[in-house]
């Protein structure tokens, strides 16, 4: 009952209240934590065949390291009160959560859209997307936002209530570490490829069942919104795995085959074209309220998962 409880208060807290900016995160603490242990790291480690070892390195010292705090906060404040553990287990499983910032991302590209300040609309999405948004048109705009809230529907909200359904605050936080760490090193390329490859392995690894159940639960949310469940389904079957990612295929798709809108397609980083593989079908065109559709999937999506855990955690 008590996580229950406790899983139920940390979805509220942060659909009500997100991420203050004057209260300090957690997640902050991680990206300064990695980064230092990047430079320790570096300065021992130089040749690329001992940096790929040190990559095993990294996110053991990083992710058992959040673990191990957090456990070790809830302990002693155990000493003092099991109120003081609920309340500080309820707000550190929403900080590792992120379905209004999620929501206010993709709003904020949606007003502008809606203005018609395309210039605004960019930038706006650049901050949260990392290809180049300065020549993008209204439909690009659209897709990038889209693709941005459906992907992030598994890291941002399913993958942190499920590990924290697991194992608590603790768990939760173990995973935000991983994500952190992929964020940060998990990349191909030159500075990154050998130090960053076991961060990006566990990060594939812990979002593999998340990815999926978000999938199902998705088809789910598009019958109950009288969207189309049955070709969510499909295209997940058959364009999920197109994904470069192992996992991110799963949300892209299913929201892309709801919608009846196609994903995927040319994207520009630092001025280098990289072509992303399409999810679902043009059966119409990219418009901002689909923007909106993707919200609404999103939340009913999150609410009825965080239902479902607080109903196995009761029992």
């Amino acid at each position: 009952m008590t996580v229950s409880l406790v899983l139920l208060a940390a979805y509220v807290i942060d659909r009500i209240v997100g991420d203050p900016q004057r209260l300090p995160h957690p997640v902050i603490g991680m990206g300064k934590a990695i980064h230092a242990v990047e430079q320790m790291i570096r300065r021992f480690f130089t040749r690329p065949q001992s940096l790929r070892a040190a990559g095993i390195l990294l996110p053991l010292i990083v992710v058992g390291g959040a673990w191990l705090l957090t456990a070790l906060l809830l302990w002693l404040l155990s000493l003092i009160s099991p109120w003081l553990v609920w309340l500080a287990e309820a707000w550190l499983i929403s900080t590792t959560i992120a379905s209004k910032g999620l929501k206010d991302a993709g709003m904020a590209v949606y007003i502008e859209l809606h203005k018609g300040d395309l210039p605004a609309a960019r930038k706006a999405l650049s901050m949260i997307v990392g290809r180049d948004t300065t020549t993008l048109n209204s439909p690009e705009v659209v897709r990038g936002t889209v693709e941005t809230v459906a992907e992030n529907i598994v890291d941002a909200i399913i993958s942190p209530l499920f590990y924290a359904l697991l194992g608590g605050a603790p768990l939760a936080m173990a995973y935000r570490a991983v994500n952190t760490l992929d964020s940060m090193v998990g990349y191909k390329n030159e500075k990154y490829r050998e130090l960053g490859w076991a961060s990006a392995r566990l990060d594939d690894v812990a979002n593999l069942i998340p990815a999926r159940i978000t999938a199902l639960l998705l088809a789910l949310c598009a019958c109950l919104l009288r969207l189309d469940w049955r070709r969510s389904l499909r295209t997940v079957r058959r364009d999920a795995h197109r994904h470069p990612s192992p996992n991110s295929g799963y949300p892209e798709s299913a929201v892309a085959g709801a919608l009846g809108i196609r994903l995927g397609g040319e994207n520009v980083y630092h001025g280098v074209a990289s072509f992303r593989a399409y999810m679902g079908d043009p059966l119409r065109p990219l418009e901002p309220e689909d923007i909106i559709r993707t919200s609404r999937l999103m939340f009913l999506c999150s609410s009825i998962f965080v239902c479902l855990c607080a109903v196995v955690a009761w029992y």
